[in-house]
C-alpha cells in the first residue's frame, strides 16, 4: 500500500478554491481533502510533498475528442500508439480521454475499435492517462460537412452495424459524432439514448427544425461548436444556432483561437454557461511534434504556424494541448482558472457519466491530479495516484 500526503497546497475545487490545504491519496485514490488544520496524523511510510507557494492543484483534465499525439494515431490499431498517447498526454494534463476514430474503410474502424477495447483491457495502468471509452467521429456524417473527413467513406446511420462495432468494441463506444437529418438519424439517435451512448451533433448541414427533432430524439451534444456544421444564420439558425439555444446540448469547444476566433467562443460561453461547455483538443499525431507531414485518416497534413492542415487548407484537427487550451480561455473570455478548469474537468466527467470517480478533487474519486505553476504550465501529473509527469524529469 502506498500513501501520499501533499500539504500546504491552493487546490481548485469543483465550486471554490482551497487555499492552504492538504490531499491524501492512498494507491489510486484521494481518501481525504481538507484545510491543513484538518489533518489527520500521518503514519512514517507516508510520503510527504509540500509544494511551493505559487502552485496550484487541478484535477486531471479530461479529453473527450482526441485522435493521435507523439506521432499516434487511434487508427494506428496498434497497443503501441495508444500506449504512446496514454504517455505523452500527462505532460499537457490530460489524465484521461476518448480515443477517437476518423470516417475510414469500415475494416479500418472496427481494427481501431477493436484495439482501444484491448487497450482498455489491458494496458490501461496507473501512470497513464487513462482511455476511459471511444468517440466514434463518423462514419455517419454529412458529406457536405465533411470537413476533413474522408468523404468516400461516409455511411448513413446504420443501427445494424453500430451494434457489430460496439460489440467490437466491447461496449466501451461513449460518444458518437454524427448528422441527424441523415436517413434513419433520429431512429440511430433514439437507439444510442436508449443504449447509455452519447449522440452528438456534428459535421452535419442540418436546419434548425431537424435540430429540434435531434433533440427530442435525446441528442445531448454537439463535436466542435462551429466547425463542420451548417453555421448561424439570422433566417436560419442551422446546427449552430440550435447548440447554442437548447439547454439539452453540451458543446465542445477547440479554444486554440484558430479554428474559432476569441470572440466567437465568448460567445459561446456567454450562451451556454459555465455548464454547458466542454473543452476538447480535437489533436491528431502531430501534436508534441515538430511542423512538417503527417498522416490523418489516410490524407496527407501539413503542421505549420500552429496549424494542420490538408492540401486544399481544411484545417485537420489541431495540435492544441489542454493546458494551453485552459489558458487561452482565461484569456478570450476573462474567466477564472476555477472556472475554465471546470471546462476542461467535472463537465467532461459529467457529460461521460464518470463523475462518481473522475472529474473533481474529491473523496473516494481517483488520485488524477495536474499541479500547474504560476504561469499555468504543467509541473506534475498523477494519473490515479501515480506520477505520471514531472517537468525536467525524463520519463522511463
Amino acid at each position: 500500500m502506498s500513501r501520499l500526503l501533499i500539504k500546504n497546497a491552493k487546490i481548485i475545487l469543483e465550486n471554490d478554491l482551497l487555499n492552504n490545504g492538504f490531499i491524501l491519496i492512498e494507491n489510486e485514490t484521494i481518501i481525504k481533502v481538507g484545510s491543513m488544520d484538518e489533518i489527520p496524523a500521518i503514519d512514517q511510510d507516508t510520503e510527504i510533498m509540500e509544494l511551493p507557494p505559487e502552485q496550484t492543484i487541478s484535477p486531471g483534465f479530461i479529453d473527450v475528442h482526441i485522435h493521435g499525439a507523439g506521432g499516434a494515431d487511434t487508427m494506428d490499431a496498434t497497443q503501441e500508439a495508444l500506449t504512446t498517447m496514454a504517455s505523452v498526454l500527462p505532460a499537457e494534463g490530460t489524465t484521461s480521454f476518448l480515443a477517437t476514430t476518423i470516417t475510414q474503410e469500415k475494416e479500418k474502424i472496427e481494427a481501431a475499435l477493436s484495439n482501444a477495447a484491448l487497450y482498455q483491457k489491458e494496458q490501461n495502468t496507473p501512470g497513464k492517462a487513462e482511455i476511459i471509452g471511444i468517440h466514434l467521429e463518423g462514419p455517419f456524417i454529412n458529406e457536405k460537412r465533411g470537413g476533413a473527413q474522408p468523404r468516400n467513406h461516409i455511411l448513413e446511420p446504420d443501427i445494424q452495424l453500430f451494434k457489430r462495432w460496439q460489440e467490437a468494441a466491447n461496449h466501451t463506444i461513449k460518444l458518437i459524432t454524427l448528422a441527424p437529418e441523415k436517413a434513419n438519424g433520429y431512429e440511430f439517435i433514439r437507439y444510442l439514448s436508449n443504449n447509455g451512448v452519447v449522440a452528438s451533433i456534428g459535421h452535419s448541414d442540418a436546419i434548425f427544425t431537424e435540430m429540434e427533432e435531434a433533440v427530442k430524439a435525446g441528442a445531448t451534444h454537439v463535436t466542435h461548436l462551429f466547425n463542420g456544421m451548417r453555421g448561424l444564420h439570422h433566417r436560419e439558425p442551422g446546427v449552430a444556432g440550435a447548440a447554442l439555444l437548447f439547454k439539452e446540448l453540451i458543446v465542445e469547444m477547440i479554444a486554440d483561437g484558430i479554428h474559432v476566433r476569441p470572440e466567437m467562443i465568448k460567445l459561446a460561453l456567454n450562451a451556454k454557461g459555465h455548464d454547458g461547455m466542454i473543452l476538447i483538443t480535437d489533436s491528431m499525431r502531430a501534436k508534441c511534434l515538430k511542423n512538417g507531414h503527417y498522416d490523418l485518416g489516410g490524407q496527407d497534413v501539413t503542421v505549420e504556424n500552429g496549424q494542420a492542415l490538408l492540401a486544399d487548407g481544411t484545417l485537420a484537427g489541431s495540435i492544441l494541448k489542454m493546458k494551453d487550451s485552459i489558458k487561452n480561455m482565461i484569456e478570450f473570455t476573462d474567466i477564472t482558472l476555477l472556472e475554465a478548469v471546470r471546462l476542461a474537468s467535472s463537465n467532461p466527467a459529467k457529460q461521460m457519466n464518470i463523475y462518481d470517480r473522475k472529474g473533481s478533487i474529491s473523496e473516494g474519486k481517483d488520485a488524477d491530479l495536474v499541479i500547474l505553476d504560476k504561469n499555468l504550465e504543467v509541473a506534475m501529473t498523477f494519473c490515479r495516484g501515480i506520477k505520471a509527469f514531472e517537468r525536467g524529469v525524463k520519463s522511463s
